[in-house]
């Protein structure tokens, strides 16, 4: 029997998390057999799931499961029935942002990769993205305005005043900035820092920090371009990026905008990482309330998050390199759920994908 080389928390939540979950386990336990290594999977509680079992999005107990785990393979958290709850309680924030906090998740990662055989279901048009494109989008996850204090309502006058501060200090954009860099040595070797300079203090300080970090990295490109303009380039010609680096606001929006332009937000991972091996690793889509349950959801998003997980945090390359092989194949070879499906097109549901996938993981045995 394999040796056991660490435990991952499997969080599935709401929506189509369990039902994507459970196919991506089925591509886990493929890859193991494949590869000849054993990782125990331990579920637990997560988000309004939680709410409903336990009165809380993140129980003491999930968080002790996490912090007793190499890595942690995250579903999608929140629905209709919990948005009636007070703000800081629904799934969203009291699940994900504390998380992030516990454990210093700092660093997201987020490629935004447009296969050429799905090119027809991108929202642009068909001679800017012919070819695919493969963008990675790295966001600092811990700062900003969506941290930064005070924040807060209070009244004024006749009305209410609402306050949010953006604030970041050198280390927290030295250790993205590190990240980014890393992470472009492996790809083109180019990395775009957008930023708001002709408007913000924290800009400035970011691409003081950032034009210092790049100088001990001569072979890295570096080069600024201010949010908006970064926005408009994104959906003109998205091939022309490859590592952008970007604080929290900014990173989510145009993380979720890169998304949008492959044409489906079923199809997109991310990493949030921190100090060390250990991360969190979930598809960039949400809980999808209004197909759950009906096992139509795309679950590569899912299974691509567990070959992130498999290579960063568990250091297993070529088993992560083996799942996205098979995810290529089968796209490749016309194998579709119903969000990537063209007009007419056959589509299968979030089983039947999985088991390509698998099936495909299976046939290519070797060692990571």
């Amino acid at each position: 029997m394999a040796e056991v080389k660490g435990r991952v928390a499997v969080l599935s939540g709401d929506g189509i998390g369990p039902e994507v979950m459970d196919a991506t386990l089925t591509v886990a336990e493929a890859i193991q057999n494949t590869h000849g290594f054993k990782i125990e999977w331990k579920q637990g509680l997560v988000g309004g799931a939680a709410i409903d079992a336990q009165g809380k999005a993140l129980p003491a107990e999930t968080v002790e499961l996490c912090k007793s785990s190499t890595a942690v393979l995250f579903g999608s958290v929140g629905g209709p029935k919990w948005e009636s709850l007070p703000p800081n309680e629904q799934p969203e924030r009291a699940a994900l942002l504390p998380l992030r906090k516990i454990f210093g998740l700092y660093a997201n990662l987020r490629p935004a990769v447009l296969y050429p055989e799905l090119a027809g279901g991108s929202p642009l048009r068909a001679d800017r993205v012919a070819g695919g494109f493969d963008v990675l989008v790295v966001r600092e996850l811990t700062g900003g305005l969506y941290f930064g204090q005070p924040k807060e309502t209070v009244k004024k006058g006749a009305g209410e005043r609402a306050v949010d501060t953006m604030v970041y200090e050198t280390h927290e954009i030295e250790r993205i900035t590190e990240v980014a860099f890393r992470a472009a040595a492996g790809r083109k070797k180019r990395v775009t820092l957008v930023d708001k300079a002709n408007v913000l203090e924290t800009s400035l300080l970011w691409r003081k920090t950032v034009k210092a970090i790049a100088a001990r990295h001569p072979a890295i490109t570096l080069d600024f371009m201010y949010v908006d303009h970064a926005a408009m380039q994104l959906v003109r010609d998205p091939g022309r990026f490859d590592v952008l680096l970007c604080e929290n606001l900014f990173g989510d929006i145009l993380s979720d905008e890169a998304a949008a332009v492959t044409g489906s937000l079923g199809m997109l991972p991310s990493a949030s990482l921190g100090q060390g091996s250990f991360g969190l690793y979930e598809p960039a889509g949400g809980s999808a309330p209004d197909i759950a349950g009906k096992g139509t959801a795309n679950p590569i998003a899912q299974i691509l998050s567990l070959a992130m997980m498999l290579e960063i945090s568990f250091g297993h390359r070529a088993a992560a390199d083996s799942i996205r092989a098979a995810v290529a194949g089968a796209i490749r070879e016309g194998w579709r759920t119903g969000d990537i499906a063209a007009p007419g097109e056959k589509s299968v549901g979030t089983t039947a994908m999985a088991g390509e996938i698998a099936d495909r993981v299976a046939s290519r045995p070797g060692r990571s």
